[in-house]
């Protein structure tokens, strides 16, 4: 058993961005967005690029919370060791269903400056290089860490219901219901990092169309975090954000930079 785990551990950590953190994504993709309300509902937890990734496998130890809401009730997720897909729920309630979750840090060493120059300047941080030499760093061999705070929607039976903040380190809140309102002016999100609205942020849009094909938009939040994105009918979309820290090395982490990751995914139905 304890060599069954180890094993699944390694495999999880080989799909997670190893890589520098370069616009590898983390997201929950249902593997439908509409279920009735006594299907199982069913999701797979992602890391890629583009709307495209791996399948990560239900393993405790790579989250913090991984919960399943629906407006106030909000109950934990339990799986079994190595499940894919990670969330795999026979009786659930009946609403808009929230998916969420919260992994525990993951580190990486840069090892060339320009990676990491890329992935800030990708990410909307052009001050980085002046901000890092500020405080002497090294422009090699240093270490970020990471977190990924991620949120889905999904309607069961009637789909009705509102998103709400739950308290996620970082998080985008929908602001209007995919599956039961009318988004011909857009679909209205707003960006938490701690609680508090992230203004002027740098919002990343992957819109997926029936025939899978994805394309990017970028936008930006207004001063109270909130940004409307142009949606359509029979589309999924990814919305991404992230938060690039300072941080000071401690005994437990050598990391001097740690950046949060939200994610939200939802489908707009076909009409």
């Amino acid at each position: 058993m304890h060599h069954l785990i180890r094993t699944l551990f390694a495999l999880n950590l080989a799909l997670l961005p190893a890589i520098p953190s370069a616009a590898h994504e983390f997201w929950i993709e249902p593997l439908d967005f509409a279920v009735g309300s006594d299907d199982p509902l069913e999701a797979r937890l992602r890391v890629g690029q583009s709307f495209e990734g791996g399948s990560l496998s239900y393993l405790s130890r790579n989250f913090t919370r991984f919960e399943l809401a629906f407006g106030t009730d909000v109950t934990d997720v339990e799986g079994r060791l190595g499940q894919n897909p990670a969330l795999m729920v026979e009786d659930h309630g009946e609403g808009l269903a929230v998916i969420l979750y919260e992994t525990t840090d993951s580190r990486l060493t840069y090892d060339e400056w320009e990676s990491f120059l890329r992935f800030a300047e990708h990410k909307d941080f052009p001050d980085i290089e002046a901000r890092h030499l500020a405080r002497g760093l090294p422009m090699t061999g240093f270490m970020e860490s990471y977190s990924r705070h991620a949120k889905s929607l999904v309607a069961a039976g009637n789909g009705e219901g509102a998103d709400r903040e739950y308290g996620l380190r970082t998080e985008f809140v929908a602001l209007a219901n995919p599956y039961t309102d009318d988004l011909s002016e857009g679909f209205p999100v707003q960006l938490f990092l701690e609680g508090a609205p992230r203004a002027d942020a740098q919002v990343e849009l992957f819109d997926r169309d029936a025939e899978g094909e994805v394309t990017i938009t970028l936008h930006r939040t207004d001063a109270e975090g909130r940004a409307v994105l142009p949606v359509e009918p029979g589309h999924a979309y990814l919305v991404d954000a992230v938060t690039l820290l300072e941080v000071e090395p401690t005994a437990d982490s050598a990391a001097v930079w740690h950046t949060l990751w939200a994610s939200l995914t939802f489908e707009v139905p076909a009409r």
